[in-house]
């Protein structure tokens, strides 16, 4: 238990360091960046699994990493998981155009939309710090917008000149719905690809007229 509340002093008393927490952070060198990716994939795991308060050693073991290395990056826990939902945003934005380069446009649409539930799931994890108030957090919603909306737009817009969809799909609708069929529970059934089924066949309805 001590060990326990060193370890979140530690991210909470904000030492001085280079943080990840946001689009204007430093450059880093690949070795540096391979490690911080690699904390920042722990840390999105554990926090699903245990919430934002797990303990440091928890993530630093995941990673096999030491404790001094994820407070160089991340001085506070703040730091953490904002980094964690940025890195969660930009995976999911960087996965549309491989999709749109490895499949038919309809079928990378509904490879991204899948993806995107994965994001959710990930978000829902975070969402008692999300919603806490932090000012840490305000800049995050607006992240999600400006990398998210033009990576599905892309990807709507291939579907609809390929007259495999209709052509007036709203982006914003499109993700919002999404998150809304997503359910928070462990989807073992596969209720998520089903419903992700016939919102693609409600974007077929009328595609080509």
């Amino acid at each position: 238990m001590a060990q326990d509340r060193r370890e979140a002093e530690g991210l909470h008393e904000g030492r001085a360091g280079v943080t990840d927490a946001g689009p204007s952070r430093p450059r880093l060198r690949a070795d540096a960046r391979r490690s911080v990716d690699t904390l920042l994939t722990a840390a999105a795991e554990v926090f699903a699994e245990s919430g934002v308060d797990a303990p440091v050693r928890q993530i630093t073991a995941r990673a096999g990493v030491g404790a001094g290395t994820l407070y160089r990056h991340f001085p506070q826990r703040s730091d953490l998981i904002a980094a964690v939902f940025r890195h969660e945003v930009d995976a999911c934005a960087d996965a549309a155009p491989a999709l749109a380069a490895d499949h038919a446009p309809v079928e990378a649409l509904r490879r991204w939309l899948l993806r995107f539930t994965h994001f959710i799931a990930t978000k829902r994890g975070l969402s008692a710090a999300l919603h806490s108030g932090d000012p840490a957090y305000d800049s995050l919603p607006s992240y999600f917008q400006l990398r998210l909306v033009p990576a599905l737009e892309s990807l709507l817009a291939a579907a609809a000149d390929s007259g495999a969809i209709r052509t007036d799909t709203d982006p914003n609708d499109l993700l919002r719905a999404v998150a809304n069929l997503t359910l928070p529970a462990q989807d073992d059934d596969g209720h998520t690809g089903r419903m992700l089924g016939l919102l693609l066949d409600g974007l077929r309805y009328g595609a080509g007229k």
